[in-house]
């Protein structure tokens, strides 16, 4: 007997897949631009990209979000899947074909997504795209071809090394060893949890959110839903602030109605952070765009800071400061675990203007400083160019300057973040708590400097 398909269900499938197309087209929409037009995925997902993300309902757009991430998480793995069922590779100008497979392949190999719909959507959007459609039979076979031995290729592999691209990791492995590298490139394919600075009272907000407090005293819980909905954020008692981010200024102290600056202050989570603190700051920034976006945050927040749109190599200000906090523009790569793109988007080349950058922005704070003033320099980079090279390049060429060094509970319970030279390096699979999704914090790197009175 032949088994057949009632037309109601039929046609419930059918809307079903319909339902779901905005939100896959506008991931395949998002990763065209990062992987294809190499786009920060931060400046595609902060703007209107043909309506792509923003006229999305917020459970598609979470959907959207989600997959990008593990498309670009998984990369490497879906790209070893993709190649296996690819007789002749990718042919050339074919449109979002590639963001198609790729996300596809991503739903079904690692986000449960049945398959038929994963597939029946792909090939939708396939069919979308002027310059894919002829490609739409392709779609569907490899596709298919993914959900039914896809899983064996993936699960054959170590899916941090091939998750991490070649460039990357030969660095960790020459700079930290394999061991590291591979701790490091594990740790990055768990989607991170949510860490908040909290004004006030962490341990009520930790139980109030469904939380912990670390030894960093952020509190940290697992993302659910939007930011913007869960208690305290109209209300300004906290921000979004990853615990590793949330130490350099912590290492200012007694800063409570001194002037403080913040170089390349914007988004503002460390401008806030020394606002809160009591002093007088003044946030330095190149990017109107991004200042806006600062003070937007201080004022949700009920905290003050001056602004001040400005190259920070250059600008001097009327009177030196107290204190300067220096996180400086870097290749980002302890971030990845928040930012997947960035080990797509970066290369050597770009370390090597970065720390061209970062000495000068160095330099010009350094004569902002005044003597017996303190500045803290920070990186969310892994590499030791952006970190312990450009502090020992710093203090060869400026005698005035000397390591304060952190004390003994400076580290704030990650005895191995502070290291002999007393500077702060921490690694995305330290701060290891109950289950890896709780766990992790970004890569950073930071040294306090005092300047000879």
């Amino acid at each position: 007997m032949t088994a057949t398909t009632s037309p109601n269900k039929t046609l419930s499938r059918t809307r079903d897949h319909q339902v779901g197309l905005p939100a896959r087209r506008a991931a395949a929409s998002v990763l065209d631009a990062v992987l294809q037009k190499r786009q920060p995925l931060d400046d595609v997902l902060g703007r209107v990209r043909d309506g792509a993300m923003f006229d999305l309902p917020p459970r598609d757009r979470a959907l959207a979000r989600a997959i990008v991430g593990t498309s670009l998480r998984r990369k490497g793995q879906i790209d070893r899947v993709l190649e296996t069922f690819l007789d002749r590779g990718l042919p050339a100008r074919a449109g979002t074909l590639y963001p198609i497979l790729l996300s596809g392949a991503a739903q079904i190999l690692f986000m449960s997504v049945p398959p038929h719909a994963a597939i029946d959507l792909a090939v939708r959007l396939a069919q979308w795209d002027p310059r894919a459609k002829r490609y739409d039979k392709l779609v569907n076979a490899v596709l298919r071809r993914v959900s039914e031995k896809g899983a064996g290729v993936a699960e054959a592999l170590n899916a941090g090394r091939v998750n991490t691209p070649d460039w990357l990791w030969n660095r960790w492995v020459r700079t930290w060893g394999e061991d590291r590298a591979q701790a490091i490139a594990d740790a990055q394919l768990v989607e991170p949890p949510l860490d908040l600075t909290v004004k006030n009272g962490a341990d009520a907000w930790a139980e109030q959110l469904g939380g912990q407090v670390l030894p960093t005293g952020s509190v940290r819980l697992l993302p659910k839903g939007r930011i913007e909905d869960l208690p305290g954020f109209a209300d300004g008692a906290w921000w979004v602030q990853d615990a590793a981010a949330s130490i350099p200024a912590r290492l200012l102290h007694g800063i409570a109605g001194k002037r403080v600056a913040d170089l390349c202050a914007a988004p503002g989570g460390k401008t806030a952070q020394l606002a809160a603190a009591g002093a007088e700051v003044t946030a330095v920034d190149l990017s109107k765009t991004r200042l806006a976006r600062l003070n937007e945050n201080l004022a949700r927040l009920s905290l003050s800071a001056e602004t001040v749109q400005a190259n920070a190599t250059t600008w001097q200000p009327d009177e030196p400061f107290d204190a300067i906090l220096l996180d400086a523009p870097c290749s980002a790569t302890g971030t990845i675990r928040r930012h997947p793109d960035v080990a797509y988007l970066k290369s050597d080349a770009d370390i090597a203007e970065l720390t061209a950058l970062q000495a000068r922005l160095l330099d010009n704070a350094v004569r902002m400083l005044k003597p017996g003033g303190t500045l803290v320099y920070s990186t969310c980079s892994l590499e030791p160019e952006e970190g312990e090279a450009q502090v020992a390049a710093l203090l060869a060429r400026n005698d005035s300057l000397r390591i304060e060094p952190l004390s003994a509970d400076e580290p704030f319970g990650g005895t191995d973040w502070a290291q002999a030279s007393g500077v702060l390096r921490t690694f995305p699979d330290q701060l290891r708590l109950t289950s890896p999704e709780w766990s992790g914090m970004d890569g950073f790197f930071a040294a306090r400097l005092v300047r000879a009175g």
